[in-house]
């Protein structure tokens, strides 16, 4: 490695929850597609996008996808990690970016054409007069927010009327949205993506016979608490070489964390404290969860008694989950001025992938985090509250899993990155 262009290294935005056969694919393909000799992958740390606490924490996760081709593995900000997809892309992005060794980034989609998610992607990152004006005049005649800018992008000329499903399918949602994020950064990143094989995104159903999707498999560890199967076949969609540290681990789950979110909102409540400054909190929204306060309900109980036509789900899942975590719009905010990805927080590498850690700090723009000893000392007075950030929202996760299971964990202070 005596310069930047004697290796290659592709970039994977993930988050594994849980780890299986098709993530390990698609690390895989990832480094056959883009020729990579190293594949570094930014994942999601205790809490994910959807708004939910990972199902096994950050350290099994990582441990998985090292087991099967992963090389490097570091930890998207919780600031991003459990917000918008828009804001969970440009973090990702700008932090593969500014590692200073990644040529490409590979993610997975329905339809597995680059060039038209890329040029969709384009037009939603200009945003266009034509856009806007089509994008207006759409949402005036009482279309949906989706539908409009579906309608728009035809309008421009960037879709077809028999390709609008495009726009449909999750993984080409964030497939675009990584694209834009790359456009509006003006980063030197270029997409690749492979064509997802197996259960869809949102599948609860887990066939033998093809790669499950994390859905199926969260739901079958769900079913095996509670009981209601002795199978442990979800444990054949993992690899074989990371099949054991899942079996060893312990799962969690939304309804763990109804004490802390009901304690959350009741002491909000006692104090006079308002609701809207949560991230992903409404005036609407608050309204709705003041008067279910005294109600408690378990998690995703409460999720359900406040979706509306107008939240959805995953929107209210975030803003409780947000309200669990004190993360605020202006956080966020701030967050996004300090270029979303102040520093590089390793969760874990290979021995044999060492001089790439050196690489990056050699050319990355930003402190690459392994200790957490003195990790504050090189970072900014902002970018060292997103750390302790991070560290408080593992901390909390921790203190679940450690009152489930009775078992002695160790927190951020003390534990160690995983080399394997």
């Amino acid at each position: 490695m005596e310069n930047h262009t004697s290796f290659n290294v592709v970039g994977i935005i993930a988050e594994y929850n849980p780890f299986h056969s098709g993530h390990a694919y698609h690390i895989k393909k990832a480094k056959e597609l883009s020729q990579a000799d190293y594949c570094i992958v930014v994942m999601s740390g205790d809490f994910v996008q959807r708004g939910a606490p990972a199902v096994f924490d950050k350290y099994t996760r990582t441990a998985m996808a090292l087991s099967c081709g992963a090389d490097l593995v570091i930890e998207i900000p919780s600031l991003f990690a459990t917000s918008s997809a828009e804001d969970f892309a440009a973090c990702s992005i700008a932090l593969l970016d500014r590692l200073g060794v990644v040529q490409s980034v590979c993610f997975g989609s329905e339809c597995g054409d680059v060039k038209k998610l890329s040029a969709i992607a384009s037009v939603l990152a200009e945003e266009t007069e034509e856009y806007k004006e089509a994008l207006r005049t759409e949402l005036k005649k009482g279309a949906s927010f989706p539908q409009a800018r579906t309608q728009a992008l035809i309008s421009c000329g960037s879709l077809e009327d028999e390709e609008t499903s495009i726009l449909l399918s999750p993984n080409n949602i964030l497939g675009i949205e990584y694209c834009k994020a790359i456009h509006r950064q003006n980063s030197s990143l270029s997409p690749l993506t492979i064509q997802r094989a197996g259960s869809g995104y949102h599948d609860p159903i887990v066939n033998p016979d093809q790669f499950g999707s994390a859905t199926g498999i969260r739901k079958l560890l769900k079913e095996k608490e509670d009981n209601q199967t002795n199978s442990d076949s979800m444990f054949l969609q993992i690899p074989d070489s990371a099949r054991q540290i899942a079996e060893n681990s312990f799962p969690l789950f939304p309804d763990d964390f109804s004490s802390l979110l009901n304690a959350a909102l009741l002491r909000l409540s006692m104090e006079n404290l308002p609701f809207e400054p949560y991230a992903d909190v409404s005036v609407e929204l608050a309204a709705r969860i003041k008067k279910q306060l005294p109600d408690f309900l378990p998690f995703e109980e409460k999720i359900s008694s406040l979706k509306t036509r107008q939240y959805t789900y995953t929107r209210i899942s975030r803003a409780l989950l947000h309200i669990i975590l004190g993360i605020t719009s202006e956080q966020i905010s701030l967050g996004k001025e300090a270029g979303y990805a102040p520093y590089a927080r390793v969760l874990g590498f290979k021995k044999a992938s060492k001089d790439l850690m050196g690489q990056i700090k050699t050319r990355g723009s930003i402190p690459l985090i392994a200790k957490t000893a003195g990790a504050e000392s090189n970072l900014s007075e902002l970018a060292g509250s997103m750390l302790r950030r991070d560290f408080y929202c593992s901390h909390i996760y921790q203190t679940v899993l450690q009152n489930k299971y009775h078992i002695n964990n160790k927190n951020e202070f003390t534990r160690s990155v995983i080399i394997l």
